[in-house]
């Protein structure tokens, strides 16, 4: 991001947007982590190949969640129901779908303590990759602070109050970042 700056204020603005859109991308990503329960969007990476092209499962079809361990897709195309089962299978999510020629059935099976151990590990390996986006973001955010005092922009204090500021702005985030992993930890430990 080459923006120019004139005040730390826009600066600060600029900073606080890019984290959001960090947390905002976790949660996102959180969503694709397995618990012990059934939610549709357990499938939001899944590929099917859809006449040559690789779709989102969501566009081949609606996928339904009829009780808290199963999930059932019924293909709008019933040629691409087993496609689907095969990228279901694929995807490495423990899951094994059947289907009746209309409707295909994911029982979501309990996990397993090993199972729990390694999603947890994922999880915490996700955490840790948008922490480190929000630091990048905060040394983006003070290098511009800086090149503004080096320009003669800013006065010292100003400086100074904007790259405090900045590590309040970090300081929030992370720690919304370690709560939502904390809670996502504790919803797959969780056992049903």
């Amino acid at each position: 991001m080459s923006e120019t700056f004139t005040t730390p204020k826009q600066v600060e603005a600029n900073c606080k947007t890019r984290m959001e859109k960090a947390l905002v991308d976790l949660a996102q990503s959180m969503t694709t982590v397995r618990t012990g329960r059934a939610n549709a969007s357990m499938l939001d990476n899944v590929r099917v190949d859809y006449y040559g092209t690789p779709t989102p499962v969501s566009q081949v079809g609606t996928i339904s969640v009829p009780e808290a361990g199963m999930l059932t897709i019924s293909p709008w195309d019933a040629t691409v129901i087993g496609p689907i089962e095969k990228a279901i299978r694929s995807a490495e999510l423990g899951l094994n779908p059947s289907n009746d020629g209309k409707l295909i059935r994911i029982p979501i099976p309990p996990l397993n303590e090993e199972r729990r151990k390694e999603l947890a590990k994922k999880l915490h390996g996700m955490a840790e990759d948008h922490r480190v986006a929000l630091r990048n973001i905060r040394r983006d955010a003070n290098d511009q602070v800086k090149k503004l005092m080096k320009d003669k922009l800013v006065s010292e204090d100003e400086e100074k109050r904007s790259l405090e500021e900045i590590q309040k702005m970090i300081d929030a985030f992370t720690k919304k970042v370690d709560e939502a992993s904390k809670a996502k930890e504790k919803e797959i430990m969780e056992i049903r």
